[in-house]
């Protein structure tokens, strides 16, 4: 038989085994996939204490990966149980969040703000009412409570499911700090493309990875955090569960945590609370553009420039497919297909014209 044939036989019959092997792991891929950002972004790390333990790999790579447990388990264990009541807590008081008869009287009353008030609505051809502020306030209010306690609810429900996941992902960590060199150099000699533009996607997961773990992850906690401090200092309400949601919020670029404290600066206003509100957002509108304009672009590096609008559909529409997991995704898929474009535009245009 001739040699071209067996040839593609054998091609045709190990892309069979492939989409096999893949069916195999598809259920767990979303921890294969997480255990790969996690371990690219802490592979300098692992390479360091490498050096500590003279060389030994195992005792490094484990220590890595204890280290990353205890980031991971200890910090999240301790505030989920918080954050889970509070989702439910604000869900079932969220009618009376805002207070209807102080909006009333914002509206109806004598006072310049309440006149420029009407005058806008008139220009602009806008109803603008209490019961409809607090219409929309409620309704906002129910679906974050909704969507964080439908995701909260989903991990409980699916607990089995979820430690197993965790587990093999800490697993997937372990032996990927400890054989992803020569599982790297074992790919890259199956794969027909060269050397030069695998090398051009693997560094990019690379950037990609320290992008959202270390830059978008670090900013995000932090924003998080100062966004809870601030909710509870201002006397809000429901501390965590909006930090939480600012600590996401601040994935998205431009806009970030803004999408929490600017209608909690409107509320504050309506209720006849201008200095604070004034101040509450002064405070937000500082710290948040220190993180995004000054620290992010420090932790994230110059290596990973991609454009907001991209990032931002990005992350909208890979939550809409994968859920929370779509903030990480989302960026992840935008990035290898730019790649991959760049490739073909350099090396396969002309030759496919």
């Amino acid at each position: 038989m001739d040699k071209k044939l067996i040839a593609k036989i054998f091609l045709l019959v190990l892309v069979l085994a492939l989409i096999l092997l893949l069916r195999l792991f598809w259920t767990y891929v979303s921890a294969i996939v997480l255990a790969l950002l996690i371990a690219s972004a802490f592979y300098p790390l692992y390479s360091w204490i490498k050096k500590l333990v003279k060389g030994r790999e195992r005792s490094a790579s484990l220590i890595v990966t204890i280290l990353i447990f205890l980031i991971l388990v200890v910090p999240v264990g301790s505030f989920v149980g918080t954050l889970s009541n509070e989702a439910l807590d604000f869900y079932s008081r969220t009618r009376s969040s805002v207070s209807l008869q102080k909006i009333k009287q914002a509206f109806q009353g004598n006072t310049v703000w309440a006149e420029r008030m009407k005058k806008a609505q008139e220009m602009f051809g806008v109803k603008l009412n209490p019961e409809a502020i607090e219409q929309f306030a409620a309704s906002i209010g129910k679906k974050v409570g909704l969507y964080l306690s439908g995701q909260l609810r989903a991990i409980a429900s699916n607990l089995l499911s979820f430690l197993i996941h965790f587990f093999l992902m800490m697993l997937t960590i372990y032996y990927i700090l400890l054989d992803g060199v020569r599982l790297k150099n074992y790919i890259s000699e199956l794969l027909p493309f060269p050397p030069g533009q695998q090398n051009l996607v693997v560094n990019k997961f690379r950037e990609m990875a320290r992008a959202i773990i270390v830059g978008n992850g670090i900013n995000g906690i932090i924003q998080g955090i100062l966004g809870g401090f601030g909710f509870y200092f201002f006397g809000l309400g429901s501390p965590f569960l909006w930090g939480t949601v600012i600590g996401f919020m601040a994935f998205l670029p431009v806009i970030g945590s803004s999408v929490v404290f600017v209608p909690a600066t409107i509320i504050l206003a309506l209720e006849g609370k201008f200095g604070l509100a004034a101040s509450y957002f002064i405070y937000n509108l500082c710290y948040s553009s220190i993180m995004e304009y000054v620290v992010k672009p420090r932790l994230i590096g110059k290596g990973m420039r991609m454009n907001p609008l991209l990032v931002f559909f990005g992350i909208l529409g890979g939550m809409k497919l994968f859920g929370i997991l779509g903030i990480i995704y989302g960026p992840l898929i935008i990035t290898i297909f730019l790649t991959l474009a760049e490739i073909y535009r350099l090396e396969y245009k002309e030759t496919l014209a």
